[in-house]
């Protein structure tokens, strides 16, 4: 069972559950052929200058202007018919900074946010009754837009699995209990197989696409597993990370799901 953090300094996820330690290479994403992309590995960096300041700032005072922003990101990146912005959560790996602004520690911990089941019933929760049904009907998908709110990430970058690597019994559904609501997530069984990378250094005018589910079973990506992970060569002096994740639902109008 995985129990989700509260925001603060001594912000920290409770897992009920045994980890082996394993040594794993990440490699540099920049340094791909091709660039990742979301229907192959799963994720996909994008450029993406935003006009908000100060995501510390009351989030009534940029939810509206941000959110528009993704939406027009989303589509142009997804081809997605329509977007759904569902949710924001800051991260700091500095206390300090947690407590100063009561947000959550980076997920150190390989994971996927949802399970098919659990993102169904996430649609069925968020998604005003008289429109589910369609949206359900037509192909429909859950991304995060990952993004540093201030300098490069150095200290604790994301990492994440290309999606051609997994296994169909790397995945374990776990129950995730949360203040308001009880869900539910996939942890992650080691497999050498599995191809890790990352984008070094990621400026705050880059965002991390990272597909955490898709209804098509034609043979895209379906979900990318992932997980924040100390930097062994970080200078002793880098800056601590702050990001901004964010959560939507895509619906891909006349694409069966």
């Amino acid at each position: 069972m995985y129990f989700a953090s509260v925001g603060g300094a001594d912000a920290a996820l409770s897992i009920s559950a045994s980890f082996d330690t394993r040594r794993v290479e990440v490699r540099d994403a920049r340094g791909l052929p091709e660039p990742a992309s979301l229907d192959r590995q799963g994720f996909a960096l994008w450029p993406q200058t935003t006009a908000i300041a100060d995501f510390y700032a009351p989030m009534a005072g940029w939810q509206a202007a941000y959110e528009s922003e993704l939406e027009a990101l989303l589509k142009q990146a997804t081809g997605a018919s329509e977007v759904f912005i569902f949710d924001h959560t800051l991260r700091s790996d500095s206390a300090a900074m947690r407590g100063q602004h009561a947000i959550r520690e980076p997920a150190t911990v390989i994971h996927n946010d949802y399970t098919d089941a659990s993102a169904a019933k996430r649609l069925r929760d968020l998604i005003p009754a008289e429109h589910v049904e369609g949206w359900l009907g037509d192909r429909h998908a859950i991304v995060n837009v990952w993004r540093s709110v201030a300098g490069p990430v150095v200290t604790t970058p994301l990492a994440c699995c290309d999606a051609s690597s997994l296994a169909p019994g790397d995945l374990i559904a776990s129950e995730r209990r949360a203040e308001d609501r009880i869900g539910e997530l996939e942890l992650v069984r080691w497999n050498p197989e599995h191809r890790w990378y990352y984008y070094p250094a990621m400026q705050r005018d880059e965002v991390l696409l990272i597909k955490t589910f898709d209804s098509a079973r034609d043979g895209r990506a379906r979900r990318s597993i992932h997980t924040a992970f100390l930097n062994p060569t970080a200078p002793a002096d880098a800056p601590p990370r702050q990001s901004l994740e964010s959560r939507s639902i895509l619906r891909f109008r006349g694409h069966p799901s």
